[in-house]
């Protein structure tokens, strides 16, 4: 199976070098394959050169045995594998969302505008009381997203952090780092958000529907599909609206659309 990925991600690069596309201009379901292979390469490649050494294959074989959630790619996971190592990733995950929601609140006295205030605290309130906000509750908020106080570029080291853990990338690198790893990461999400939009939320398979949603934030492994095509629709709806100064809020919206969003299980 990681061949064949292999072979498609090789067959869509030549295809953009050879008619000079970029990533963004991609369908959809071809900037997610190579996204996804694009990580699975990196899981490969780690494994690759600790085999380098004379019988360290054994040691791989091994380690692959006792930590299969961090070292296997995701083909290689049992069905069941599947729904409980993404359910750890997302208890990861969860664990920065009461840290990224109070340095919301305590950003809140430096918003110039009164009434981005009050829409930042009505925002924090309903989210803390467990509603799910709704679409113009997200949109109001633009502003704020897009220069001081809560810009990519006015983010502090610590919020960096917690949601860099909260988008599941390593929190542990300097602050310039992070911030680059976020905005490229958050922009890539942006583009295959207008992709999808473009094809339509109905043309996706169950699978890719969860997928989809398990990527920005959703823990959809336990939501029934109907509703995990309402919270991406909702999703598409904000990320389509947004330019490229406001991506922080699709960042942060990682945790602001997905937090209270609950569905009937299976």
């Amino acid at each position: 199976m990681f061949w064949a990925d292999a072979k498609k991600a090789r067959r869509i690069k030549t295809y953009m070098w050879k008619h000079n596309v970029k990533f963004h201009q991609l369908s959809y379901r071809e900037m997610e394959h190579l996204r996804q292979f694009r990580r699975d390469v990196t899981k490969c490649l780690f494994l690759g050169i600790i085999s380098i050494p004379p019988f360290a294959n054994y040691l791989v074989f091994l380690l692959m045995y006792l930590f299969p959630r961090q070292l296997l790619i995701q083909h290689f996971w049992t069905p069941k594998q599947q729904i409980d190592f993404l359910d750890i990733y997302h208890a990861l995950r969860k664990q920065s969302h009461p840290e990224i929601l109070g340095y919301l609140e305590r950003v809140i006295p430096l918003v110039s505008d009164a009434g981005l205030r009050w829409h930042m605290t009505e925002l924090c309130t309903k989210i803390q009381h467990g509603t799910h906000p709704a679409i113009h509750d997200i949109l109001a908020l633009r502003e704020c997203f897009s220069n001081h106080p809560l810009g990519m570029n006015q983010l502090h080291a610590l919020q960096m952090k917690a949601l860099s853990r909260a988008m599941l990338l390593t929190p542990y690198l300097p602050s310039f780092l992070l911030r680059h790893r976020l905005k490229t990461h958050t922009t890539v999400i942006h583009q295959l958000d207008k992709a999808l939009a473009k094809l339509g939320i109905g043309h996706l398979t169950p699978q890719e529907v969860k997928s989809a949603c398990y990527l920005r934030g959703l823990n959809s492994t336990h939501i029934a599909e109907e509703r995990c095509r309402t919270w991406l629709g909702e999703w598409l709806q904000i990320s389509c609206s947004l330019k490229e100064a406001e991506l922080s809020l699709l960042l942060h919206n990682v945790v602001l659309l997905s937090i209270n969003y609950t569905g009937s299980r299976r």
